[in-house]
């Protein structure tokens, strides 16, 4: 009997006792959406930092600070994430 209800059970499923919210609606992670958004955030802050009409140059080096940061954290989080099926 447990064995045919675990098997009914997809991977992804969601336990409604565990998380209550998935009774009334949608209940799931948006991994790819958030990758999306880091990278188009981070392809504004580089068109910000050459296209922008600042005046001064700390404007830009904060800019492609923070943009070179958020690719890298992006790359890092690609890498774990093909990588993580060896651990």
């Amino acid at each position: 009997m447990a064995g045919s209800q675990l098997a009914k059970r997809s991977r992804n499923a969601v336990d409604p006792h565990e998380e209550p919210s998935a009774e009334w609606g949608w209940h799931g992670r948006f991994p790819r959406g958030r990758e999306i958004g880091g990278w188009f955030t981070a392809i504004s802050m580089f068109a910000m930092a050459f296209f922008g009409t600042q005046i001064a140059r700390t404007e830009q080096l904060y800019l492609l600070a923070f943009g070179i940061g958020l690719v890298a954290i992006l790359i890092w989080a690609r890498v774990r994430q093909r990588t993580s099926w060896r651990r």
